[in-house]
Formats: C-alpha cells, sequence, structure tokens
C-alpha cells in the first residue's frame, strides 16, 4: 500500500512532506557550475584597465597581441578556480611573471593572482596559494633587481627599496585577505552545521514527542478495549446485555482513540496549519474517569484540579492517563485515587491503587514510566513510582510552581 500511495509516514516524519525541500535537493544533485559571470567581469575589468595603465608607462612595452594573450589567459584561468584552485593559483602566478618578464606595464594583471590566491585559501589551499604568491613575488624581485639588464624593455633601470616594500605590503595584503576570507567561509560552515544540527535536535524531540503522546494514547485504550474484550468474551453467553455493554465500550474507546491518534499526526501537516481539535488536558478527566469504569476501575478524584498552561495541562492529563492505564493493566484492585495537593507552592499529583499486584510487570516496567518521567522532566518536576508497604502501587509527580497558570 505504501507503495501505491508515495511515501509513508516514517518518511514523511524524517525527510518531512513532498516537495518540503525541493530547492535544496535540486541545489545539491546540481554539479558545481564554473563562475563565468565574475570571471567575464574581471577579464574586462583586466584588459580595459591594462589599456589605461599602458598610457601611463610609457617607459614599459606597448601592450600587443601577445600582452593580450598573456592577460585573457591568466583571466580565464579563473573559471576553474573552484574546482582547481591550486592549479589555478599557480598558473595565474606562472602567466603574470611572464608578462613581467616581458616588459609589458604593471596594471591589473595582479587582480587574477589576488583573486586565484583567495579561491585557494578558502578552498583549504593555503599552502599553495602562499607558495604561488611567494614565488610571483620572488620572481619579480629577480627581474627588477637583476634580470631586467637582459629583458625588455631596454634601457630599463633596477627598482629602488621603496618600490620593493610597496610590492610586498601588497603581497601580504593579498595574504591577509585570502585568510581572511578562509575564516570567514570556516565561520559560515560552523553557523550552518550549527544550524543543521539545531533543526535536527528539533525534529529528534518533536519525533520523541509524537511517540510518547501515540503510546499514551494507544497503551491507554488498548488496555480499556483488553479488559472490555475480555468482560464480553465471558459473558457472550450468560449475560449478553453486559457483553453488548461491554462492545459499545470497546466502539467508543477505539473511536476516541483513533480521533487522538488522528490529532497527533495532524502535527505532521504542512507549517502553520492549526490542529483541528485542542489537545486534551485536566478539563477532560471526567471523560478519563468514565472509560476507567468502563474498564471495571473505580477512580476517586481528591482535590480540585489546577488549571495550567497548555503544555503542563496535557502533560499531566498524560501521566495521569498513564499511571490509569497501569492500574488497569498489572494490579488486581479496582479501586484508584487521583489526588491534587498544593505542597509548599508545588503542584502534587498522587495516584494510588490497593493492589495487589498482578503479573511478571506489575506496576508497569515499560515505556510508560519512562514517558512519565520525560514529561515532568520537561516541566522541571520529578516523577517517583513504586509499590506501597501494604501491597499497593503510587506514582507521585512534583512540578514546579511556575506551572500553575494563577501563580
Amino acid at each position: 500500500m505504501e507503495e501505491r500511495h508515495g511515501p509513508g509516514i516514517s518518511h514523511w516524519w524524517r525527510y518531512g512532506p513532498p516537495g518540503w525541500n525541493r530547492s535544496a535537493e535540486r541545489a545539491e544533485s546540481r554539479p558545481a557550475g564554473l563562475p563565468w559571470r565574475s570571471t567575464v567581469l574581471i577579464t574586462v575589468f583586466v584588459l580595459v584597465g591594462s589599456n589605461f595603465a599602458a598610457h601611463g608607462q610609457p617607459h614599459r612595452e606597448p601592450l600587443d597581441g601577445y600582452a593580450r594573450v598573456l592577460l585573457l589567459l591568466a583571466s580565464l584561468m579563473l573559471l576553474w578556480r573552484r574546482r582547481h584552485p591550486s592549479a589555478v593559483v599557480f598558473g595565474t602566478a606562472a602567466v603574470t611573471l611572464v608578462y613581467l618578464g616581458a616588459g609589458y606595464p604593471f596594471g591589473p594583471v595582479f587582480l587574477t593572482v589576488a583573486v586565484g590566491c583567495v579561491s585557494a585559501v578558502a578552498a583549504g589551499h593555503r599552502r599553495a596559494a602562499w607558495a604561488a604568491v611567494g614565488l610571483l613575488w620572488a620572481g619579480h624581485v629577480l627581474i627588477a633587481l637583476w634580470l631586467y639588464r637582459w629583458l625588455p624593455p631596454a634601457g630599463d633601470r633596477s627598482a629602488s627599496v621603496t618600490q620593493e616594500i610597496v610590492v610586498a605590503t601588497w603581497v601580504l595584503a593579498i595574504l591577509a585577505l585570502s585568510e581572511l576570507a578562509r575564516v570567514r567561509r570556516e565561520q559560515w560552515a560552523r553557523e550552518r552545521a550549527d544550524r543543521a544540527q539545531a533543526a535536527q535536535r528539533r525534529a529528534d524531540e518533536e519525533r520523541l514527542r509524537i511517540a510518547r503522546e501515540l503510546h499514551d494514547v494507544l497503551a491507554h485504550s488498548i488496555s480499556v478495549i483488553n479488559v472490555q474484550a475480555s468482560m464480553g468474551l465471558a459473558l457472550l453467553d450468560s449475560d449478553p446485555e453486559q457483553a453488548r455493554s461491554a462492545l459499545t465500550t470497546i466502539r467508543a474507546a477505539s473511536k476516541e482513540a483513533l480521533g487522538e491518534v488522528r490529532q497527533v499526526l495532524d502535527t505532521l501537516r504542512a507549517p502553520g496549519a492549526a490542529p483541528r481539535a485542542p489537545a486534551p488536558g485536566l478539563d477532560r478527566l471526567g471523560e478519563l474517569v468514565e472509560q476507567a469504569a468502563a474498564a471495571g476501575l473505580t477512580v476517586e478524584v481528591l482535590g480540585e484540579p489546577p488549571r495550567l498552561p497548555p503544555g503542563a495541562d496535557l502533560a499531566v492529563f498524560r501521566i495521569v492517563q498513564e499511571a490509569l492505564t497501569n492500574v488497569v493493566r498489572h494490579s488486581g484492585s479496582r479501586h484508584a485515587r487521583v489526588c491534587f495537593a498544593d505542597a509548599g507552592g508545588e503542584l502534587l499529583l498522587r495516584v494510588d491503587d490497593d493492589g495487589p499486584a498482578t503479573g511478571a510487570d506489575a506496576g508497569g516496567s515499560g515505556n510508560g514510566l519512562a514517558g512519565m518521567r520525560e514529561r515532568a522532566a520537561a516541566l522541571g518536576g520529578t516523577i517517583e513510582a513504586g509499590p506501597r508497604p501494604d501491597g499497593g502501587f503510587r506514582v507521585v509527580a512534583v512540578l514546579p510552581a511556575h506551572t500553575r497558570e494563577d501563580q
């Protein structure tokens, strides 16, 4: 059935409704493209800027076709700066060094090396970036202080120490900018990872909440149904009317269970959609007592149920429901007491039965007690559960004062 009608509930819990994150899926499945737009802009800037720079440096070699090919080659290499950052930074440095060795004017050609260096450092190839920029600077010093005698332009003079200090300053500035880009990128990656972990934690907590709700609803309702079914089978021949009453109770309990399960599963709908029915609370304590009575358990409520905020109201209701479910399933007593009291500003909830215990897991040794403890802990309270000296069983919940609506 699940294959015919699409992903099941478990898939929905984990990955969200169909189309929930379709854009992210497409982005992850799409291969990384080449940065055409930025590379075209850099190429135009380098070519046009070099023409303007040549007018102010008449003592250098004029820009010719060979110079423009070098400028174009250094710029177009940046298309692969994301896929092969180390090769690109070395390539742009080598082409720039050839350009300088040919005696062409200084200008925006250094921008290609700067972009390649920033990309390499940001991608984690720090040594390659530093080595490429260092080799370019060393080659420039070699040309400016020694090889200028044999390289164009004719009559070129040695560079001064001040000029080399300026060049070294620019090199350090490029490296510093690259490191800054790397640090910022790592910070963004950490922030994305933290957001993803927080989202995963929220999803896990929501799945745990839904599972706990389903357990509480189903455990209580199925316990009532089990007791009534056993009674109906026993009385089917001797007392048909009593058996009919048991079947009626089963139908009502199953209908209510289906309604509550549907309400819990409504939380899996699209975000922002309001639940179709209010969450149960202590205002439905009377219904809970009636259900227990239908299962043959007389419940006496002592004290006035407090007014609580919605979340605390649901949690206390589920604690009472689970405690009564344990009495129905694991106790031979047909009488239970639910007591609400104010203990020093704290809300005290106590559920007692008179025993005796029945079965090896009497008192509840499964997920029920663990669920009650989790609900109490979520409110900042505690749960104590265990046998009483007189043979009965007691569940005591102590909840802080801030859970009360009137505090």
